[in-house]
């Protein structure tokens, strides 16, 4: 008999620490707010690594009760425990508690308190029930609460219009996806009579690959990508995530690394099943993978607001889990997910120290020397730099490594895809070390410069003076940069002669071997042959970063110049968000002002109204004349309608 872990109690408790702040928080004092937020955060961490250690090796699913029932149309609430949840689990309320512990430093000049602790509950309670639901539906109460969750947390400054249009940009962008979720899940209800993890995805397994023919799975993958490109910025709906900066810094990280944005990671994963079936799904899948890492990557290139070269680095990271799931490597993305939330957490938290250091400061290019100053910011966010262009033996070395290997030899890969990610990762080691270089070396340049206004509000001072961060920001760092640093040894490659622990999250994807499929083999020669290539790669990136903004500073201005056309449009990001405005937005906005407003609220719907009262009001008038006060003229209608009274009797 499966033991009960009450894995209830794993979301339940963030929803009780927002339920108490957002009930009494207001009227408590910040020390309680935060010891409440971050405890329950602390709570669900352990309960998360009792459920990981209790694993068997089938999935445990627990259920609570028949939540909707209407004829055949059965869904339970329940939750689903195996090696793929258990890790975002852990994930989640692992990086959610060093980013509340960080926060609660961070946030303390700010009003709102209470408010910001109630939205960071909030938004693990829904992370933790889409990751942890035993259903497509109950996974899609938490997609939307992460969705509201986010409109909340970016818009946190409400009183500011560009913070509150970001957040509405972010719920807009993400529901265009969800749209496309949502169809999909009504398309695999109508194909499988089911959405229950266990016996869609059983049947999947059973259904023929559709290599041949564009069928149903491949719609429903194809589907499930939109909402997964939507949550997870992938080309082409990852435009509101750059915008996302305007939030709070720990909103940043705790979208980036451990929540909203690995969403769509995992719902590519848990449906491994149906993908591996669509091959056509599959590589429309790595395409978009491919497509946003290498895509971002450049515009990050260019980059000067700290918080935004970040952005475009985890649009690109992620992009590069969403090609490992379409080329097949689903337990490879999730091992880089795992990194990647180390690092990533780390490095927004670190933007944050070096805006708290400078007053609020973004822009790179008034930075400079603060290594000096903040010393404990300095080596954490460079071994998050080192783990992020994996560089050995740094965590994103080894889930990298994993993603090319497969990329290269899956039967999903090719040589292709594996060249792009070589090619992404040398513009990550570049555009990342460039970011080190000019925040925390060479000559001060903040001595002169000037503190963004629209982040003052953030620290409750203006003004660049440097000094480290207070020990209850500095320690969640310390931290995050020990899993970056270790945390990728758990999967030693084969030929280092370790042993492989990714292995670990390979029964969540039993279901997604095809029959009588080769697996690739493992060539040691040609995988330290890629290796080195991609290695070599990296180090180039970094050699370049050092030449050109520290060795010698005048070749980045000169190659600005020569490339000027090229650099223009870095800078601006492609124009993208010029021309979704010029094509959909302001199209929108006018055909609502002309057609909707104009012609549909006002002519149509107001102007029938309109027309119905004067026709009414010229009615009565008529009826008005009839009471003349003359008794003749009464005596008359009354003999009127005696006549019509009786015609009507006679002709009945």
């Amino acid at each position: 008999m499966e033991p009960n872990l009450q894995l209830w109690l794993i979301p339940l408790l963030p929803l009780a620490g927002a339920a108490w702040n957002g009930i009494w928080g207001k009227r408590r004092s910040e020390r309680a707010v935060a010891a409440v937020a971050v405890g329950v955060v602390a709570l669900s961490f352990l309960w998360s690594v009792r459920a990981f250690f209790a694993l068997s090796e089938a999935p445990h699913v627990e259920t609570y009760s028949h939540w909707i029932s209407a004829a055949s149309f059965q869904v339970p609430f329940s939750f689903y425990l195996d090696p793929l949840s258990a890790v975002m689990a852990l994930i989640v309320t692992g990086v959610g508690l060093l980013i509340h512990i960080y926060a609660a430093g961070y946030m303390q000049t700010e009003g709102g308190y209470y408010r910001f602790f109630c939205y960071m509950n909030l938004f693990l309670f829904f992370m933790l029930t889409l990751v942890l639901a035993g259903n497509y539906l109950l996974l899609f109460v938490g997609w939307e609460g992460v969705g509201l969750c986010s409109y909340l947390l970016i818009g946190f400054y409400f009183r500011r219009d560009d913070a509150a249009d970001a957040g509405k940009k972010a719920f807009i962008v993400t529901r265009l996806g969800d749209l496309g979720f949502l169809i999909g899940l009504l398309l695999l209800y109508w194909t499988f009579h089911s959405l229950d993890f266990g016996r869609v995805m059983s049947a999947a397994a059973e259904f023929p690959v559709e290599s041949e023919s564009f069928g149903p799975l491949t719609i429903i993958c194809l589907l499930l990508l939109v909402g997964a490109a939507g949550k997870s910025a992938q080309v082409p709906l990852y435009v509101w995530l750059p915008d996302a900066m305007l939030g709070p810094t720990p909103v940043s990280a705790l979208i980036h690394a451990a929540t909203m944005v690995t969403a769509g990671v995992y719902i590519i994963a848990r449906s491994a099943p149906l993908y591996v079936h669509a091959p056509d799904a599959m590589l429309a899948v790595a395409v978009v993978g491919g497509v946003t890492a290498f895509y971002a990557a450049t515009i990050g290139l260019a980059q000067n607001d700290i918080k935004r070269v970040l952005a475009y680095s985890t649009i690109s990271q992620i992009g590069y889990m969403v090609m490992a799931c379409g080329v097949a490597a689903f337990s490879a993305a999730v091992f880089h997910l795992m990194t990647h939330a180390f690092f990533k957490a780390l490095l927004f938290l670190g933007a944050g120290s070096v805006m708290h250091a400078l007053g609020g400061e973004l822009d790179i290019r008034k930075m400079g020397g603060l290594r000096r100053y903040v010393p404990r910011t300095y080596w954490t966010f460079l071994i998050a730099c080192l783990a992020i262009a994996a560089l050995p033996p740094f965590s994103g070395f080894f889930s990298k490594d994993q993603i090319l290997w497969q990329a290269y030899s899956s039967p999903f890969g090719g040589f292709a895809f594996w060249l792009v990610g070589v090619v992404t990762a040398g513009l990550t080691s570049f555009y990342m070390f460039r970011l080190l270089f000019l925040t925390f070396h060479g000559k001060p340049r903040w001595e002169t410069g000037s503190p963004n206004t629209q982040h003052v509000a953030e620290h409750g001072h203006a003004g660049p003076v440097p000094h480290e961060s207070p020990p209850l920001m500095t320690w969640p760092l310390i931290v995050l940069a020990i899993l970056s640093l270790v945390g990728g040894w758990v999967a030693l490659p084969f030929l280092w002669g370790g042993k492989d622990w990714s292995q670990f999250l390979e029964p969540a994807f039993r279901l997604a071997a095809l029959p009588g499929e080769a697996a690739a083999h493992h060539e040691a020669s040609t995988e330290l042959v890629l290796m080195a290539i991609s290695l070599l790669v990296s180090v180039t990136g970094i050699v370049l970063a050092y030449l050109f903004y520290l060795r010698r500073p005048e070749w980045a201005a000169s190659a600005s110049m020569r490339l000027r056309l090229l650099h223009t449009l870095l800078v601006n990001k492609y124009y993208v968000d010029e021309i979704y405005r010029a094509l959909i937005v302001r199209p929108l906005v006018v055909g609502s002002s002309e057609f909707l407003w104009k012609g549909v609220d006002m002519f149509a719907i107001d102007g029938a109204v309109h027309q119905a009262a004067r026709k009414t009001r010229g009615f009565g008038n008529t009826l008005r004349k009839m009471q003349s006060g003359n008794i003749r003229s009464y005596a008359a209608w009354v003999v009127l309608g005696a006549i019509l009274l009786i015609g009507f009797l006679v002709v009945a």
